[in-house]
């Protein structure tokens, strides 16, 4: 008990920290950071499970395209008043215009707009309403016209009293820029209230907006209310409840009044036509019949264009018509509604991790942690996904993961005491063989190093600069991990020391620290595994419709010096160094000018012919090629390819001609 409190004391003010914040929500942390993780949750729901938009749902954009046509914005409403026409004459739905005309231009086309409205008959105009900061005086603003509080507010309200309680229920507002009276007298107004979050990011739509006593439906709201057909009595608030009721569907919102908006994707996910093709004719009529119809700017000129947890260039008429999806189909995403969850699961796998860890061992301890954090992530993450629903992650995850961080560190500490300071002096090798070998016979630790007979193995991949030149960095770096992971897999199945990687090289060797007597063999058999795996990569990169790789591999056995090299106690690395080592590094370079995959040195053949003589070691291929005079050198080396046969076959070899001697000048 004594020997964990200091676990127990930390662990319980990670506890008590994570439930506070959790508890109290601070804005600034919710969209920040929670916000943030909503919004990759969101990018990868849309990737995975990506939700199909409403088809009857269709755009028409005063576009790039529709000012190079038409002109520039603003267009007079005689032009508004024919693409009014030209849409009403399809015979849609509803149709929604989100611009405004709140000025008047001329009697003559104002009238022609107001006409085009009417004759239409089911056309909502968009009403901004400015909102104002809880924290400011919520003063009633001026009176506003009778044909906007009579016709277009929620004529039923719910526990009425306990809204004018709830002051923060509905975002208020004391100014409200009204359309025309001409315009606004023949349509349905809805009102448009953006309340980006403190990120700027659009994630919620405002269902109401109050004003003085009223209560404004939204203009999404109120063309969803249109294209299902039911008159404005449909429409309810029920403030005790925290819903709007339209008709038979309900909506369930936060304490303000508002819902998390389910966005179906980036900008461009509605069906859309372009203004100017509409007005000059280019769009069949069948196209807008019986379709709901949102009329709005998407031209950056224009300036209604939103920042979405999908898209930073988002137009806000499509931002609408996607609350119009939203409310047909009933699937806004949700928070979950039973509060305490998150807070209980703060507690029980912040005990559960308090009272377990200290007595598992690590091993174990680690994977608890892990199968909780991950069940939870996966928990919030399909919720997300697969259901709508937005469960906290941030600080659930943060209390166990900090939990078992401490637990399992301080774990580890009491079980690992002699074996972490060997690992940590270390921690440079990447062979767990050789750090296990060096926690047996910690002298090795030491600078300096030993003569000893080795096989060093060469591998590089041909015309990688090349490759990395023709491709993305992002696919050089996936194929070369891939690639690098195998061969690594076969090296340890060998028992061979991964000394270095060199970019796309591999240096390996066999002979130490361990007495291998086999070295040679084991370096051989390698060399070929390698090169059968590499095939094995090529036909799935093939079938992937991606370039393949390949190899040349050199081997050579010599005595070499073998140990640590370095600063010490800072960096050493546990290597080998040579004339033998370099001759390895130059047959494989000769793997090019002999077009083998595989080349070996004559002191290799020479370690392995006792047990091909014995015919121990089968089913190769040595083939010699030249005795050559490498740079630098003045004695030639005999150099064969190794192939590999059947591997009961018993081994070739086929010996260099003696009188052939090639000087090469190349390294």
């Amino acid at each position: 008990m004594k020997k964990n409190l200091p676990f127990y004391v930390l662990s319980a003010l990670i506890l008590a920290l994570c439930l506070y914040v959790e508890l109290e929500n601070p804005l600034a942390l919710q969209d920040k950071f929670e916000s943030k993780i909503y919004d990759v949750r969101l990018r990868l729901r849309n990737v995975i499970f990506k939700p199909s938009p409403n088809p009857d749902i269709e755009l028409v954009l005063i576009d790039e395209k529709s000012l190079a046509e038409i002109g520039r914005w603003p267009w007079s409403r005689g032009v508004m008043a024919g693409l009014v026409n030209k849409i009403s004459a399809a015979k849609p739905k509803v149709i929604g215009i989100d611009i405004m005309f709140t000025e008047p231009e001329s009697q003559v086309n104002d009238a022609k707009l107001a006409d085009a409205i009417k004759k239409a008959g089911n056309v909502v105009l968009a009403t901004p309403f400015e909102l104002i900061n809880r924290t400011d005086d919520q003063k009633a603003g001026p009176q506003l016209p009778d044909f906007l509080t009579f016709d277009s507010v929620y004529l039923k309200v719910e526990q009425k009293s306990l809204v004018d309680q709830k002051k923060d229920w509905a975002p208020f507002s004391t100014k409200a820029i009204v359309p025309l009276a001409e315009l606004a007298t023949v349509s349905t107004l809805g009102q448009v209230a953006n309340q980006p979050d403190i990120d700027g990011v659009l994630r919620r739509e405002l269902l109401s907006v109050r004003y003085d006593s009223d209560y404004f439906p939204s203009f999404s709201l109120q063309i969803a209310r249109i294209a299902s057909g039911l008159p404005m009595q449909a429409l309810k608030l029920d403030a005790e409840s925290d819903e709007v009721i339209l008709g038979k569907q309900i909506y369930l919102t936060d304490y303000h009044g508002r819902v998390l908006i389910n966005y179906r994707g980036k900008e461009g996910t509605y069906g859309k036509i372009s203004a100017s093709d509409l007005l000059n004719d280019r769009v069949p009529a069948e196209q807008l019949r019986n379709k709901i119809i949102l009329l709005g700017t998407s031209a950056l000129a224009t300036y209604d264009i939103k920042v979405t947890p999908l898209s930073g260039n988002y137009p806000g008429v499509e931002k609408n018509a996607t609350v119009v999806d939203n409310l047909l189909a009933n699937d806004f995403i949700r928070k979950n509604k039973y509060i305490y969850f998150e807070p209980v699961c703060i507690v029980v796998t912040g005990l559960l991790f308090i009272f377990f860890l200290p007595r598992l061992n690590a091993k174990i301890g680690v994977r608890l942690a892990v199968g909780l954090i991950g069940f939870y992530t996966m928990l919030t993450w399909g919720l997300l996904i697969f259901a709508n629903i937005w469960l906290n992650f941030l600080f659930p995850f943060l209390g166990m993961f900090s939990i078992a961080v401490v637990g399992i560190f301080s774990r580890w500490i009491s079980e690992e005491n002699y074996a972490r300071d060997v690992r940590k002096m270390f921690s440079s090798y990447v062979t767990e063989r050789l750090v296990t070998e060096m926690i047996a016979h910690p002298e090795m630790a030491q600078l300096g190093g030993h003569r000893q007979e080795i096989t060093v193995l060469f591998s590089d991949v041909v015309s990688f600069t090349t490759y990395s030149e023709n491709h993305q960095p992002e696919e050089v770096v996936a194929i070369l991990n891939e690639y690098l992971g195998a061969m690594t897999d076969i090296v340890l199945k060998w028992e061979g020391i991964l000394d270095k990687f060199i970019g796309d090289a591999i240096v390996v060797f066999w002979g130490a620290p361990m007495v291998q007597k086999d070295h040679a063999e084991r370096a051989v058999r390698c060399a070929l595994d390698m090169q059968e795996r590499l095939e094995q990569l090529r036909i799935k990169w093939e079938a992937e419709g991606r370039a393949p790789l390949s190899s040349g591999i050199g081997l050579n056995t010599g005595e070499a010096i073998v140990g640590n090299i370095g600063a010490q106690g800072k960096k050493m690395d546990y290597t080998v160094i040579g004339d033998h080592v370099n001759l390895g590094a130059r047959v494989e370079g000769l793997t090019r000018r002999y077009g083998a995959k595989i080349l070996m040195t004559e002191y290799t053949l020479e370690k392995l012919r006792p047990t091909i003589d014995a015919g121990q070691f089968r089913g190769v291929s040595i083939l010699g090629q030249e005795r050559v005079i490498v740079k630098g050198k003045d004695t030639p080396v005999g150099i064969y390819a190794v192939n590999p046969l059947e591997p009961e076959a018993a081994t070739v070899v086929v010996a260099c001609d003696p009188e052939r001697v090639v000087k090469l000048t190349e390294k």
